[in-house]
């Protein structure tokens, strides 16, 4: 009876897996590759012409060449931010976690804030204007980062409470000041989590879109989701060059989930099975 249920279960999961993922990813994937006329019909039929060199041309080229342009963007954005996250949120957590003092409470208080309290788009754009970095890449950089340092900290804290206090110890006795302590004896530690950190938040700042649209105006500073403007207007989408962007901007994080599917697993759970 038990095999026979975690045989259905197993089978449920799989066909939802199919429906919600696997269906809309092969229906982006064929209507990327139609003609313009077969792709404004949304229907789930097969190509009557194979567009897909013709389509992944014109959106490369669209509007001087702005994919190209907008993947730049994306990367510059998605490794600084990212890399500030993981330096930041970690030495945060482990300041968090090993030395508690009457500001604790608050921090943690305001640690857990960021991830309940929505982000406040006016107040951001007044405050980034006020500092000169508002339609520029580093205020964008630090808007990213601060938005998703609460969910970092938070993972990182929870991986730091399962490493001993007698690592910290040891390295104090042979002399390691805080900073060496940090980064020579914690931080290596936290490779799975790290590993975690990067490829979660890199797949959510390369994939973010209101962000970039409310404090990175412009062409010249678009990024891939926007580019998405490219072929959708009041009056008329060009479906096939849309959905080829869209393909075109999956690709990235999906190789990434691919490849570290495995190793986020690992990272999300490790603070809670490590011993």
């Amino acid at each position: 009876m038990t095999f026979r249920r975690n045989y259905l279960l197993s089978f449920v999961a799989i066909v939802a897996s199919i429906v919600v993922f696997v269906v809309p990813f092969a229906f982006i994937v064929l209507t990327a590759v139609k003609d313009q006329q077969q792709a404004s019909l949304l229907d789930f039929s097969w190509p009557r012409h194979w567009q897909l060199v013709q389509n992944f041309v014109d959106v490369v080229q669209a509007r001087d060449y702005m994919v190209i342009i907008a993947f730049i963007n994306s990367t510059i954005l998605t490794v600084v931010s990212v890399a500030i996250m993981v330096i930041l949120g970690s030495m945060v957590a482990f300041v968090l976690q090993r030395r508690k003092s009457r500001w604790t409470g608050l921090v943690n208080f305001l640690v857990l804030s960021g991830l309940i309290i929505p982000p406040a788009v006016v107040p951001t754009i007044w405050v980034l204007q006020k500092l000169g970095l508002f339609s520029t890449m580093p205020g964008l950089i630090l808007v990213e980062a601060a938005f998703g340092m609460s969910f970092c900290i938070l993972l990182f804290r929870a991986f730091i409470a399962t490493i001993p206090r007698e690592l910290d110890e040891a390295a104090i006795i042979d002399g390691a000041g805080p900073m060496r302590l940090f980064f020579r004896v914690i931080l290596p530690l936290l490779r799975s989590v790290i590993v975690t950190v990067v490829v979660v938040q890199s797949v959510t700042v390369f994939n973010d879109f209101t962000y970039p649209l409310y404090f990175l105006p412009g062409d010249q500073n678009a990024t891939v989701q926007l580019t998405l403007y490219n072929f959708s207007s009041q009056f008329g989408t060009e479906y096939n060059l849309l959905f080829m962007n869209i393909l075109l901007i999956t690709i990235p994080p999906l190789i990434m989930f691919l490849f570290f599917n495995r190793r986020i697993v690992a990272g999300m759970t490790a603070g809670a099975i490590k011993g």
